[in-house]
C-alpha cells in the first residue's frame, strides 16, 4: 500500500508541476508562455526576467515529470522546492502564513510533499 501512496502522491504532484512548467515556457493549458512569465517576473523586479522564467519553467516541467516517474527523485524535489522557495519569496512570504491571505502555506505543503518523499523514496513503482 505504501507503494501506491507513493505513486499517487508523484503523478499528482509532479503532472501538475509539469503542467505548471509547460504554462511558463509554451503557454499550454491557458498559461502566459514564456515571454508573458518574463513580464510578469519582471513586474515583481526579478532580474534578469527572461532566465529567471526559462529556470523556473524547466525546474517545474523536468522537475515535475522526473518527480511523477520517480527518477532521480532526490534531484526532482529539490528542483521542485527550490521553485516553490523562489515563490516564496518573491510572491507569497510578504503575505504570511496562510492562503487565504496569499501566503506560504501551500508552498510549504508542496515542499514538505517532495522533500518527504525524497528522503522516503519513490516506492516501488517507478521507471527506474
Amino acid at each position: 500500500m505504501v507503494a501506491w501512496g507513493l505513486l499517487i502522491i508523484r503523478l499528482i504532484v509532479g503532472l501538475t508541476f509539469a503542467g505548471h512548467g509547460a504554462q511558463k515556457l509554451f503557454g499550454w493549458f491557458g498559461g502566459p508562455g514564456l515571454k508573458g512569465t518574463a513580464g510578469w517576473l519582471g513586474s515583481m523586479n526579478v532580474k534578469p526576467a527572461l532566465p529567471a522564467a526559462i529556470v523556473t519553467g524547466l525546474f517545474e516541467l523536468l522537475g515535475g515529470l522526473l518527480f511523477a516517474a520517480g527518477v532521480w527523485t532526490p534531484v526532482a524535489a529539490i528542483m521542485i522546492a527550490l521553485t516553490m522557495i523562489g515563490a516564496i519569496v518573491t510572491v507569497h512570504g510578504k503575505n504570511g502564513f496562510w492562503a487565504t491571505a496569499n501566503g506560504f502555506e501551500y508552498n510549504l505543503i508542496l515542499i514538505a510533499a517532495v522533500v518527504g518523499v525524497a528522503l522516503t523514496g519513490p516506492g516501488a513503482y517507478h521507471l527506474f
